[in-house]
């Protein structure tokens, strides 16, 4: 078994620098080529993990909040394998631990953070036994992937169901995600966030969850953060939002970035985090809350969080000439309604790019833009944007899509081609760049962007104090 485990983890590595030399990423032919050789090779080199296996699974966040956690752990000295990239099918998975083998098959980490997508979860967790899954949030993705939501979530509940001896860390606000916790009765930690009196938002949601996962009766929601999250209760039977035993209050923006102070067990810690939008204090929440889990204290926590720099296409930064450059996948209503908000809360004027792929990896059906509220676009003040060009191999139904928003066609451009659109799009003339890309297209707009911008990094000695 040893031999074959070496040879495997050897292919994997060879195919790995062979992808790399021929222009490709690597991220998961690793794990396909030792996978084939050995189908045991993933199982064998996770059962050498010296501690925990932390599972991230959810529909949007997965990479961030398992990157976060990762810094985290780093923060607190420990060593640690994580798929980085968001590889996370179970090839991606086992290109993870491939990687981060010797070449005589042998692991020398003390935790495995790995990101693993809903659909390969049941499929993973038959050859990785996690100590902990952390659940971020549910919403509709892929449909001609996934299904409906209902399907998704059920998957989940039956593999949780599998498991034994875990611990779950679960976002309270999502009902869709709570309920897992009082059906599986597995070991539960529920972080979410507390009301916000004065904090203003626009109104601009997807609701995905409307009816009580028990006993199908009518939610009724005391106040919404975004989409379907937020404090609710059923109207038919005890199903409630569950008490939080880690929770942001006091949420403030500052100089773009959320600022918040994190409650656990009696205590509080101010944290100021390097990441634009709301939904990023929700993956500070969970990573956090996996912290306290490791009794690390708060200053290794935010530490870690300080050290976290977003990974490609979430929030990136790069800077074109004197102008500041964003770009953030999207790949659902939910997300992209999120990155809409974003986009509103930054001052200046904007050029906005939409780039919308419609191959294997982006889901093939694009009826989900029509959930996306362009709308709110519309209504902005004329300069506000001053130009949105439309590009990938579905730029002309982006394009119909914002002119049926009430977007004016004379600030409408289709570039399909990405090599003329990313460039074109960096010479508007406005003050910032914002670009919104599916999957398949944020690789090629990323390599450009690299090409011609500057990517910003962050480091802890630039960020805000988080004392």
């Amino acid at each position: 078994m040893y031999f074959f485990r070496s040879i495997a983890v050897l292919s994997g590595k060879l195919a790995a620098k062979l992808s790399r030399l021929t222009g490709g990423r690597g991220s998961s032919l690793p794990g396909v080529v030792a996978r084939r050789i050995y189908s045991r090779v993933l199982q064998e080199l996770a059962c050498q993990i010296k501690k925990e296996i932390i599972m991230v699974i959810g529909t949007n966040g997965k990479t961030t909040t398992n990157n976060m956690i990762a810094k985290i752990m780093q923060a607190g000295g420990h060593k640690v394998v994580f798929n980085e990239e968001g590889a996370n099918l179970i090839t991606g998975v086992t290109a993870c631990l491939v990687r981060s083998a010797s070449y005589t098959g042998v692991v020398e980490s003390d935790y495995a953070l790995l990101e693993v997508d809903e659909a390969s979860f049941p499929k993973v967790i038959q050859e990785v036994q996690p100590q902990i899954v952390v659940i971020t949030n549910f919403f509709r993705d892929q449909l001609d992937r996934y299904g409906e939501l209902d399907k998704t979530v059920a998957l989940i509940k039956n593999a949780l169901h599998k498991l034994n001896d875990i611990t779950l860390v679960l976002n309270a606000d999502d009902p869709l995600v709570a309920q897992l916790g009082q059906s599986t009765k597995h070991k539960v930690i529920y972080y979410g966030v507390a009301r916000q009196q004065n904090w203003e938002r626009p109104a601009i949601q997807t609701r995905e969850s409307r009816f009580c996962p028990f006993c199908g009766g009518e939610l009724h929601y005391h106040y919404y953060h975004y989409s379907q999250l937020g404090d609710y209760n059923c109207l038919q039977c005890a199903f409630t939002r569950p008490e939080l035993n880690l929770e942001a209050i006091n949420i403030k923006t500052v100089n773009g970035y959320i600022n918040a102070d994190i409650c656990y067990q009696e205590n509080c810690y101010h944290l100021s985090l390097r990441a634009a939008g709301f939904y990023n204090l929700y993956n500070a929440l969970a990573a956090f809350t996996i912290g306290c889990l490791m009794e690390m204290n708060d200053a290794i926590i935010k530490k870690g969080l300080d050290r976290y720099t977003p990974a490609i296409g979430r929030m990136e930064h790069f800077r074109y000439q004197d102008k500041l450059v964003l770009l953030n996948l999207v790949k659902n209503p939910t997300g992209y309604n999120e990155g809409l908000v974003t986009l509103l809360a930054m001052p200046g004027t904007k050029d906005v790019f939409m780039a919308v792929n419609d191959n294997d990896a982006d889901g093939q059906d694009i009826s989900w833009l029509w959930d996306v509220e362009f709308e709110i676009l519309a209504s902005l003040p004329e300069e506000a944007i001053k130009s949105f060009t439309c590009s990938g191999t579905r730029a002309a139904e982006i394009a119909l899509r914002l002119k049926y928003a009430g977007i004016p066609i004379n600030k409408i451009t289709v570039i399909p081609d990405l090599e003329q659109a990313v460039p074109a799009v960096l010479h508007g003339k406005a003050k910032m760049t914002y670009l919104f890309t599916t999957y398949t297209a944020l690789w090629s707009a990323q390599r450009i962007l690299c090409e011609l911008a500057k990517k910003e990094q962050f480091d802890a000695d630039s960020m805000p104090s988080v004392s």
